[in-house]
């Protein structure tokens, strides 16, 4: 066991000023706040990417969007695959029962539709990169909090070795070394946010590629009744499969 003297962490802390002791709680507030983002956006990408699976399934596996707007009305939305075709359908039903009535529903029924499609895409992105900027502010400033509090310190450090008067150096290496550890946890607090701030940035650009896919498609079944090159494709006496099988169908009632 290390005598009460010897150097180390709890060492540093109880030498250190206030400004020092404000820049090491300030470290573990920014640990914390990382390492609960980055609990909280795993767990959700990992069930929204369960949910989005499901939900494709059922879609590209029905008969018609009859079938997939009961399935949505009866167990509701909880991702964004499904979010984007309860927003598409309503709007095409809204559209079809009561027309331009006001500005926000100007223009065509496809007009109307694109639209809705692309505001729903814009919340989702949103809603996505929420908590990133704050991974990202933590994983490029922790560094350099952590690179103060070492100056910080090693500046105290020589003053009071000045000030003794012993430059020896067994004197030096201890106080220099404790300041060193904040750079340390400077950089333990800023490597995990970087990490996860790229993974979830890469799984979020993967996953707005796909919605993007999708809402195409969508909005192919909504405005023409069929895939897109479906009707070439059996024009040329190839078999329909998957989207291809989606029968056309109507408005579905609001």
């Amino acid at each position: 066991m290390n005598a009460p003297d010897s150097p180390g962490l709890a060492h540093f802390i109880g030498q250190s000023d206030a400004v020092g002791k404000t820049l090491l709680a300030i470290l573990l507030l920014m640990s914390v706040i990382s390492w609960v983002l980055i609990a909280t956006k795993g767990l959700t990408a990992f069930f929204r990417k369960r949910r989005s699976g499901a939900f494709l399934a059922l879609f590209w596996n029905a008969t018609s969007l009859g079938e997939v707007h009961a399935e949505i009305s009866t167990h509701g939305v909880h991702e964004p695959f499904a979010h984007l075709t309860a927003h598409a359908m309503h709007a095409q039903a809204h559209h079809a029962r009561h027309g331009a009535a006001k500005l926000a529903e100007a223009g065509s029924e496809q007009e109307f539709l694109t639209r809705t499609i692309k505001k729903v895409l814009d919340e989702e992105t949103m809603q996505l990169e929420s908590g990133l900027t704050m991974l990202a502010t933590i994983g490029a400033t922790a560094p350099f909090v952590g690179l103060f509090g070492t100056v910080w310190g090693v500046y105290h450090a020589l003053v009071a070795i000045g000030m003794s008067g012993a430059g020896t150096l067994d004197k030096v290496a201890g106080p220099v070394g404790e300041a060193l550890i904040m750079t340390g946890l400077g950089l333990a607090v800023a490597i995990p946010a970087v990490v996860a701030y790229n993974a979830f940035t890469r799984s979020n650009r993967v996953l707005a590629a796909r919605l993007d896919a999708f809402a195409y498609e969508l909005h192919s079944f909504l405005t023409l009744g069929e895939a897109p090159g479906a009707s070439s494709h059996q024009a040329a006496g190839a078999p329909a499969t998957g989207a291809e099988r989606v029968r056309a169908v109507r408005p579905v009632a609001a």
